[in-house]
């Protein structure tokens, strides 16, 4: 079921970006589940089930938007 939330996308579940990061993986889980998992559990699942990485929530001071979107 978890896999199906993640499914729908970051934006769906009412994030402003497409991010999928370890902190809004545990609120998804708290929302839908009613469960609390600490961050080293969620990541140890993903790792588990070959899920892939996650993108930092924090993006570098220095990033350029509109280069990097292009």
């Amino acid at each position: 079921m978890l896999e199906r939330e993640l499914a729908k996308g970051p934006v769906a579940q009412g994030w402003p970006d497409r991010t999928w990061t370890l902190e809004r993986v545990k609120t998804l889980i708290g929302r839908r589940f009613h469960k609390t998992m600490t961050l080293s559990a969620i990541a140890q699942m993903f790792h588990r089930h070959d899920w892939s990485h996650w993108v930092p929530a924090k993006r570098a001071p220095e990033r350029d938007e509109e280069k990097a979107t292009g």
